[in-house]
């Protein structure tokens, strides 16, 4: 009777610590699976975007900003249809993608301009910004009407444009967030056929 007791006891163990062996392994893993899973959210919102996609959209909605100043003195300035109508789709295109830039720097957690960018006053001498043009520029173009406002402003807004391409190539190369750089390659193409557009009015002018 007493072995048997023995026996029993010595079975109870056994199966305890069975059952204590495989909680304790699946716990393991479901701790390793809990904590591999709350870890892949923040790793993916760290992946979403470099430091250079913030510093495109801040600086590329500086440099659209001036775009849209020059665009919206075509109107009181111009009499040309088609000088009118290129103003008429870079406000147009430009505006749109302010906003959607400004949407992606506050889901950032980013300010919408760059402190490192000095004298941000849509044309500040100084910017190191491709294409800006200074104070002055846009003094002078401001001061111009007719024939000679459509040549100056169709020469400023090709050097403005071809800065915007080369902002944007140099995006795409740096750049890790997938809709900045799409951006980036949809301001390259109709930038650079509003550059042929223009070169061909003045041609032709």
């Amino acid at each position: 009777m007493r072995k048997s007791l023995i026996g029993l006891g010595v079975a109870g163990v056994a199966t305890v610590a069975l059952v204590t062996g495989c909680g304790s392994g699946n716990d393991t893993a479901d701790m390793q699976h809990s904590s591999t899973t709350a870890s892949t959210p923040a790793a993916g919102q760290q992946a979403d975007h470099n430091e250079h996609d913030v510093k495109f959209a801040q600086e590329m909605i500086q440099h659209h900003q001036q775009a849209l100043d020059m665009a919206k003195m075509v109107p009181g300035k111009s009499t040309n249809a088609k000088v009118l109508d290129i103003a008429k789709r870079i406000e147009g295109a430009q505006d749109p993608e302010i906003k959607k830039m400004t949407e992606w720097l506050t889901k950032w957690g980013a300010a919408p301009t760059s402190t490192s960018m000095p004298g941000m006053d849509h044309g500040a001498t100084g910017s190191s910004m491709p294409g800006m043009m200074t104070a002055e520029e846009m003094n002078k173009l401001q001061q111009a009407n007719g024939a000679a406002f459509d040549r100056a402003w169709m020469e400023m807004m090709i050097k403005h444009h071809q800065g915007a391409i080369d902002m944007a190539k140099t995006h795409l190369e740096k750049g890790s967030n997938a809709d900045s750089k799409k951006l980036a390659q949809e301001i390259i193409t109709a930038q650079q056929a509003e550059i042929t557009e223009m070169q061909g009015l003045l041609k032709s002018s």
